[in-house]
């Protein structure tokens, strides 16, 4: 673990995350028992403070080595100027197109969305993950022909997204509106034609995101298991406290 800065400085969940991932890459290796990861993860959701996470990997490699000990940085990264402002690189995009006859495409991952992409789904399907996605421009758009085949566009909370595809005797679904898009984010114009097919846009967070609100659902779960065991020992000793009166009592 690195000393750069005060152990005393306050811990993000960004910070927590990062520390989750060590452990959970301990677990898998079979450095931490099920017993060991749940007491670490459990202090790791409850720590405040640098100092506090330091010793949960003390003894841990980082990833891919066996010697040296698993570092937590107390190092604070500069925020960025807007959380999309690195997201909008310019060029050409990475992929312009997709194809799938009777068969399969993705573009998912980091990868880069052209101002213009174009794909094709005919017996087949296609998946087009936006989530960890970098953007050609701040306006994009997806055209999508699915001929009795589907396409599934998954785009990140706070994209502007505007469907105008056609539907015949198939149909294209508008993502739940969950609120205004936010200050810089790219807007993602999805049109093109679905022929007994569909053309399916959502909105999912990404695999981090998910992971770190599982870990958080289950972490309140011990808590809220922690509360009943503590309510039930002090009914324990209430009634004790009782009986001890009682007999106090009647002596």
């Amino acid at each position: 673990m690195t000393d750069d800065a005060s152990p005393e400085l306050r811990a993000s969940d960004a910070d927590r995350e990062r520390v989750a991932e060590v452990l959970r890459d301990a677990l898998a290796e079979g450095r931490l028992d099920m017993e060991e990861f749940e007491e670490r993860l459990e202090a790791l959701y409850k720590a405040r403070t640098y100092g506090e996470l330091a010793p949960l990997t003390r003894d841990l490699p980082t990833a891919g080595t066996a010697a040296s000990p698993a570092a937590v940085s107390f190092t604070k990264e500069p925020a960025p100027g807007g959380s999309w402002a690195g997201r909008i690189v310019g060029g050409q995009g990475s992929s312009t197109g997709a194809v799938a006859i009777m068969s399969g495409f993705q573009r998912k991952g980091h990868w880069t969305v052209p101002k213009q992409f174009n794909c094709f789904a005919f017996w087949g399907g296609g998946e087009i993950d936006l989530r960890e996605a970098d953007f050609a421009d701040r306006e994009v758009e997806i055209n999508c022909v699915a001929i009795m085949g589907g396409v599934q566009v998954i785009v990140p909370p706070g994209v502007e997204v505007v469907v105008r595809g056609i539907g015949i005797m198939g149909g294209f679904d508008h993502p739940r509106d969950d609120g205004s898009p936010e200050p810089g984010a790219p807007r993602v114009i999805i049109g093109g034609v679905a022929f007994w097919g569909g053309v399916d846009v959502t909105r999912k967070v990404t695999r981090a995101e998910q992971q770190r609100l599982t870990e958080r659902r289950r972490q309140e779960k011990l808590e809220r298991r922690e509360q009943r065991h503590e309510l039930l020992r002090e009914r324990r000793e209430e009634r004790r406290d009782e009986r001890e009166r009682r007999r106090y009592d009647g002596s």
